[in-house]
């Protein structure tokens, strides 16, 4: 059964939808993409109509709401995201990124075996489906300035700090 809800979050919508699989979509909803269109993605990737609600969908709000409330800091849940094998093998990487720390592209196409495809990691990273799980928001510039997030630099920032156990700021957007 495929399900698909959205939770509201201190810094925006957040949509969550997969199916027995596992977790399919993490996206901030924004002009960008619809409600709708996620729901899509969700259908195309589980081959089946999406409901909203249900147990699987539940444990995924109340993971996310944990870890917005600043009580969870690691995620429990099957993750199901669709994309090619270098894709899936950056956003595994991305998995090991421990809350509260950054790395650069560089770093990431190093901890992958290739140290060469700095770029290629970026644009696996831009293309990351599962927001906050795989915290693609944890990849900064080798200068440590914060680059390009599908979320926007805002929620970038507000993550990154959000991660901080002392809570106080770790890296601004500008």
């Amino acid at each position: 059964m495929a399900y698909f809800d959205v939770l509201d979050t201190p810094v925006g919508p957040l949509f969550v939808g997969g199916s027995e699989d596992g977790v399919h979509v993490i996206k901030f909803l924004d002009q960008r993409e619809s409600e709708a269109v996620l729901v899509g993605e969700v259908e195309a990737a589980a081959g089946e109509p999406a409901t909203r609600g249900g147990a699987a969908s539940d444990e995924a709000i109340r993971q996310l709401e944990e870890y917005f409330a600043g009580t969870r800091s690691e995620f429990d849940l099957p993750l199901s995201p669709r994309g090619t094998p270098f894709q899936l093998k950056v956003w595994m990487a991305l998995r090991s990124i421990p809350p509260g720390e950054t790395t650069s592209y560089g770093a990431m196409a190093e901890m992958i075996g290739k140290p060469t495809a700095s770029r290629a990691v970026g644009a696996a990273n831009g293309k990351n489906p599962i927001s906050i799980i795989v915290p693609c928001h944890r990849v900064i510039g080798a200068n440590g300035t914060l680059t390009g997030y599908g979320g926007g630099l805002e929620r970038k920032a507000w993550l990154l700090n959000h991660e901080t156990s002392s809570g106080s700021l770790l890296i601004g957007a500008s």
